[in-house]
C-alpha cells in the first residue's frame, strides 16, 4: 500500500488554505505500485473487450439486462467488490487505489455510472453503517455481483434539499415492520438492483420526524412498483427510473444505523461519491483526450494534419495540463485521507469509523475535487467536438456520446453551484468552531495590505520558490476577500451566493494549482530536472491561468460588496496579491502539444 512518506505530516481539511504543504509529504500517481497498476490494466482490459465494442448497444438497450450482465462480469473480475473488506468478500483495498480503479473505469460512459452507483452509493451505506448482521448477509452479494444496488434519495420536491423528502415509514402495529410509502426519482440501476438504500422520514403517532433515517429494502420485499426508464441527453445506457413504494414492508431490522441517522450516512456518503466522481471524469476526460489527438494527427487540411496548426496544439495542451492538475489534486487528497484513516485505526477507531471520519475531514476536498474534475470533463469534450469540427456533431463519431454523457457530473453528487457554496460554508463553520484557524491569518493579511510593499529581492534556490511565494500570496487575496465579505454580512453571507462563488472559485484554484506544483516538484525530486521539462511546463500554465481566473474571481466579489476606500484598498491588495513573472505560455502549450503529437497518444 502506497503511503507518503512521513504520515505525521497530516494536515486537516482545510487547512491547505493557511498551511504550506511540503512535496515529500504528498502522494503522486507515479507512486502507484505494481499491485495497483495491474488493477487498473485489469479495469482497462475489461472496457476494452466489454464495454467500449459495445457501446452503441448498451446506449440503444430496451431493458436493463445487458446492463446487468455487464455488471456479473465486473463481479467476476472482483471489479464491485474493491473496497469491501476481505471477510466480506471483497479485495479490501485503500482508499487511493480504489479511486485508480474509480479513474480507469470512468471511461466507459453509461456502464461507468451504473458501476459507481453499485460500488459507491449502492454498497457503501452499508459497509460504514451497517451492523455485523447486515454487512454479513449484504456485502459478500454484492461484492460479487449476485445482488446489485440502487440508493433512493431524491424525491419530486427534494434534490439538492435532501431533507425534505416526502417518503415516510410507520411501525406497524406488531412491531416488526416499517411500512414505507413515497416515489423516488432519477434512481440509477432502479430496473434491475435487487437492494435499494431509501431514505425517508419515521413517522409516529401522528408525528414525523425531522431528520431522515435509512432502510436496506430488497425488492423481493414487495410493495414496489417503478415507471418505464427515463429517455435522457446523456448516459443512456444507465437504468434511471422512478421507484414507488406502496406499503413496503421492511423488517426492522433493516433499519440502517439509528433513527433519525438517513442525513448524516446520505451527506458522508456524498462525500465519497464527489471525489470518486472526479476520478471517473478525469478517467473519461483522457479517453476523449487520446481520442481528439488520434484525429488531429489523422486528419488533413491545407495539406497537413490539423495537430500542425497553433489553434489545435493550443486546445491539446490546455487538455493535457488540466486533466494532469486534476489528477495531480485527486490522488493528493485520497493519500491525505488514507493517511488519517491509518492515524484513526490506531488511535483505537473500528475501520468504518475511521473511514468515515476521515472522508468527513477532508469534505471540502472533496466538494473541491467533484467541481473542478466535472469541469474539466466538460471542457475536454467540447474542445474534442471542436477539433473534430463537422464530424465532432456526428452520431458517428465518438464526441457526440462523450459531449452528452459528460454533462450529468455537474449535476450528480450535489450540483456544482451547491457544492462552491459548501466549500465556504464548510470552511467557515470550521473556523468559527475553532477547527480551522482562518481569522488570525485573515486578520494579518488585512493589516499587510495597509503597509508598505515588501520590495525586497528574493534569492530563489530551491524548485517553484518563486511560484511558491505567489501561491502564498494567492492564498492571502482569498483570505482578504473571505475576511471582509465575513465582516460586513456576519451571519447573512450565506444569502450573497454569487460573492461566496466567486470565494470558492478562488479557492478551487488555488488547490489545483498547488496540488500540481508539488507533484511536479516531487517528480523533479525523484527523476531529475531534465525529465520533467514538459511537467514543469504544465505546472507553470496552469499557475498562470488560475492567476487570471483568482484576479477575475476576487474583482467580482470585492466589487459585489465594498465601495469608497475599502473598495480601493482591497482592489490595490487585490493586484498585489495576484502579481507574478510573465512567461511565454504559448511556448509551454506548443511543447507540451509537440509532445502529444508525436506520441499520438496522453502519457502524462
Amino acid at each position: 500500500m502506497p503511503v507518503a512518506e512521513n504520515t505525521n505530516a497530516i494536515i486537516k481539511g482545510g487547512e491547505f488554505l493557511i498551511k504550506e504543504t511540503i512535496a515529500q509529504d504528498i502522494f503522486i500517481p507515479e507512486q502507484f505500485g505494481e499491485e495497483q497498476r495491474m488493477i487498473a490494466e485489469t479495469c482497462q482490459d475489461f472496457l476494452k473487450t466489454e464495454i467500449w465494442p459495445r457501446l452503441d448497444e448498451i446506449d440503444d438497450a430496451k431493458s436493463p439486462e445487458l446492463i446487468a450482465s455487464l455488471m456479473d462480469k465486473a463481479g467476476a473480475l472482483g471489479l464491485l467488490g474493491t473496497v469491501v473488506p476481505e471477510e466480506y468478500g471483497g479485495f479490501g483495498m485503500d482508499f487511493n487505489t480504489s479511486m485508480l480503479v474509480a479513474e480507469t473505469t470512468g471511461a466507459g460512459n453509461s456502464f461507468s455510472v451504473a458501476l459507481s452507483a453499485h460500488t459507491g452509493i449502492g454498497t457503501l451505506p452499508i459497509l460504514y453503517y451497517g451492523n455485523e448482521e447486515q454487512k454479513q448477509k449484504y456485502l459478500p452479494k454484492l461484492a460479487s455481483g449476485e445482488w446489485k444496488a440502487a440508493y433512493c434519495l431524491t424525491e419530486p420536491d427534494s434534490g439538492s434539499d435532501a431533507n425534505a423528502s416526502k417518503s415516510k415509514a410507520v411501525l406497524t402495529a406488531d412491531g416488526q415492520h416499517y411500512r414505507l410509502n413515497g416515489q423516488k426519482m432519477w434512481i440509477t440501476n432502479g430496473g434491475f438492483a435487487d437492494v435499494l438504500i431509501v431514505f425517508a422520514k419515521i413517522e409516529e403517532d401522528g408525528a414525523t420526524d425531522k431528520s431522515l433515517s435509512a432502510f436496506i429494502i430488497e425488492k423481493s420485499f414487495g410493495g414496489i412498483t417503478m415507471n418505464e426508464p427515463e429517455h435522457k441527453m446523456g448516459i443512456k445506457g444507465s437504468d434511471t427510473r422512478q421507484i414507488f413504494f406502496n406499503d413496503c414492508l421492511v423488517p426492522v431490522e433493516n433499519l440502517l444505523s439509528t433513527r433519525g441517522n438517513g442525513f448524516k450516512i446520505a451527506v458522508n456518503i456524498l462525500n465519497i461519491g464527489r471525489i470518486k466522481l472526479a476520478a471517473a471524469a478525469l478517467g473519461g476526460a483522457k479517453r476523449v483526450a487520446r481520442q481528439a489527438i488520434n484525429y488531429a494527427n489523422e486528419r488533413q487540411q491545407f495539406g497537413t494534419s490539423i495537430s500542425s496548426f497553433g489553434a489545435i496544439k493550443h486546445k491539446l495542451a490546455e487538455m493535457a495540463l488540466r486533466m494532469f492538475a486534476t489528477e495531480s489534486a485527486a490522488y493528493r487528497v485520497g493519500q491525505h485521507i488514507d493517511d488519517l484513516i491509518l492515524a484513526f485505526k490506531e488511535g483505537g477507531m473500528s475501520d468504518a469509523e475511521a473511514k468515515l471520519k476521515a472522508l468527513e475531514e477532508f469534505a471540502i476536498e472533496c466538494a473541491i475535487m467533484k467541481v473542478h474534475g466535472s469541469e474539466v470533463l466538460d471542457y475536454v469534450t467540447d474542445e474534442g467536438v471542436q477539433i473534430y469540427g463537422g464530424m465532432g456533431y456526428s452520431a458517428d463519431a465518438p464526441m457526440d456520446r462523450a459531449y452528452r454523457d459528460s454533462r450529468i457530473n455537474r449535476i450528480f453528487e450535489g450540483t456544482n453551484e451547491i457544492n462552491r457554496l459548501l466549500v465556504v460554508d464548510m470552511i467557515l463553520k470550521r473556523a468559527m468552531k475553532g477547527q480551522l484557524d482562518v481569522m488570525g491569518p485573515a486578520a494579518a493579511v488585512g493589516k499587510e495590505i495597509l503597509s508598505i510593499p515588501d520590495f525586497s529581492t528574493f534569492d530563489d534556490e530551491g524548485v517553484f520558490d518563486a511560484e511558491k511565494r505567489t501561491l502564498k500570496n494567492l492564498k492571502k487575496a482569498v483570505l482578504m476577500i473571505a475576511g471582509a465579505a465575513v465582516q460586513k454580512y456576519m451571519m447573512k453571507l450565506s444569502d450573497e451566493q454569487e460573492i461566496i462563488m466567486d470565494i470558492a472559485d478562488m479557492i478551487i484554484e488555488i488547490y489545483i494549482a498547488e496540488s500540481t506544483l508539488l507533484r511536479v516538484e516531487k517528480r523533479i525530486d525523484l527523476y531529475g530536472a531534465d525529465s520533467n521539462e514538459r511537467y514543469k511546463d504544465m505546472a507553470l500554465v496552469y499557475l498562470h491561468g488560475a492567476v487570471e481566473k483568482i484576479g477575475a474571481s476576487g474583482r467580482s466579489a470585492i466589487t459585489s460588496f465594498a465601495t469608497a476606500d475599502e473598495l480601493r484598498v482591497m482592489l490595490m491588495g487585490l493586484k498585489r496579491f495576484t502579481k507574478i513573472e510573465p512567461y511565454n505560455l504559448k511556448e509551454a502549450r506548443r511543447r507540451i502539444a509537440d509532445d502529444l503529437i508525436a506520441n499520438n497518444d496522453y502519457k502524462y
